[in-house]
């Protein structure tokens, strides 16, 4: 499965200042029935955005459209809980690209990657700062640049860095899953098996 490259994204926020949501929380078990990636991210924290009724809850951030844009920005723990893939599909199929936490559970977090998604992990005092900003002003304008791993609010001349393993910095950057990454290579497989592998 080739997947969206990632180099820079400009973009408003939704922020979720909770801690420890687990993936139960991202997608309800009784929703994994289906075995296609798409589908899910109408069923993004459902109960949490939704009445059992069927209503929105209003005071939800995902339901209040003064939040907007493609970056995530959630409490400390985020991705918790089981190691459920559907986690990582759902809030791809949703619209987001970033995910802001001060600290990923390590599945979770491999699991985002893996599916062409940048988990972004600050220190918490930089995490509160950005909250507190956004509650400022929900209209701020984020950019994140992969290449030199930042992310930074032009506005308010203030920037983060970020880490990011460098395999799967390579992989977003190039669009690649796995199977893509290998391919890529496959020359270099090639002279190393006639090579060494000979010799």
């Amino acid at each position: 499965m080739s997947l969206e490259k990632f180099n820079t994204l400009q973009s408003r926020v939704v922020p979720l200042p909770i801690e420890n949501i687990d993936t139960d929380q991202i997608i309800p078990a009784r929703f994994l029935k289906a075995v296609e990636r798409k589908g899910f991210g109408n069923h993004l924290f459902k109960d949490w955005r939704f009445e059992s009724s069927g209503k929105e809850k209003s005071d939800f951030p995902l339901n209040n459209p003064k939040y907007q844009g493609q970056i995530l920005v959630a409490g400390q723990n985020f991705g918790c809980g089981s190691s459920r893939e559907h986690a990582a599909w759902t809030i791809a199929d949703y619209g987001f690209k970033v995910v802001v936490s001060s600290y990923f559970a390590d599945i979770f977090k491999n699991n985002v990657l893996n599916n062409g998604l940048l988990p972004i992990q600050l220190e918490e005092a930089e995490l509160q700062q950005i909250f507190k900003l956004i509650d400022a002003n929900p209209e701020l304008e984020f950019l994140v640049d992969l290449e030199e791993q930042k992310l930074s609010i032009p506005s308010e001349a203030l920037s983060y860095s970020f880490e990011i393993n460098a395999y799967k910095k390579q992989c977003l950057l190039n669009g690649y899953d796995d199977f893509d990454y290998l391919q890529s290579i496959l020359p270099e497989v090639n002279d190393f098996e006639q090579t060494v592998l000979k010799t």
